[in-house]
């Protein structure tokens, strides 16, 4: 067995890497590191923003109506790390949630018509005040939800499970909906948290 010896220095230097190509990457990958560090870029939220999730935790989530609203208040509360109460607050978070659904397919049968599928439309409107009353920043987000309405008729015997499978999904897309406004609320605090 014969043992092969390297004959460039970039064999030697970068035998596991791949060669050349890969210290290419490493090195333009390290000068786009230190070119975003110096001109004041940090991330908004992560291990590297620790004062952003301290301001966060200041933040009371004032009870929402309806039990989408206290889905949506709970999300808040868990992305904000905020205290359960206004005992300690500096900021309140006032949430209004609208809901809206939109029939958007039909089905034909021999007998009827029904529609088949919904999009539910959340609007939540928010408001950020700080402890005397004043708002210091406010927005809308909205969120749109999808669930398909099952098959109920006489084929079906109109069973209840039916009902309550469609009752289910539209739970679901809705709940889904909700938590993403919920992400981007906490983002928009983010950013009017980070400009301040």
């Amino acid at each position: 067995m014969t043992v092969r010896q390297p004959k460039t220095l970039r064999e030697i230097t970068f035998p596991l890497w791949g060669g050349r190509k890969i210290a290419q990457q490493f090195l333009g990958w390290g000068t786009a590191a230190v070119l975003l560090s110096a001109c004041g870029f940090h991330p908004l939220y992560g291990g590297a923003n620790a004062g952003m999730s301290t301001t966060l935790a200041t933040i009371y989530v004032e009870p929402v109506p309806d039990r989408l609203g206290y889905e949506l208040r709970n999300k808040m509360i868990d992305l904000l790390d905020g205290p359960g109460s206004a005992r300690g607050a500096q900021y309140r978070l006032k949430l209004s949630l609208t809901e809206t659904s939109q029939g958007i397919a039909l089905q034909n049968n021999s007998s009827d018509t029904s529609i088949s599928r919904y999009n539910d439309i959340l609007k939540v409107t928010y408001s950020l005040t700080d402890m005397g009353g004043k708002v210091v920043t406010s927005g809308v987000e909205t969120g749109l939800s999808a669930y398909n309405v099952l098959p109920t008729g006489p084929t079906i015997a109109l069973s209840p499970q039916a009902n309550y499978g469609t009752l289910a999904a539209q739970q679901d897309a809705d709940r889904r909906a909700a938590e993403d406004i919920a992400e981007r609320i906490r983002l928009d605090l983010n950013v009017f948290f980070a400009k301040r």
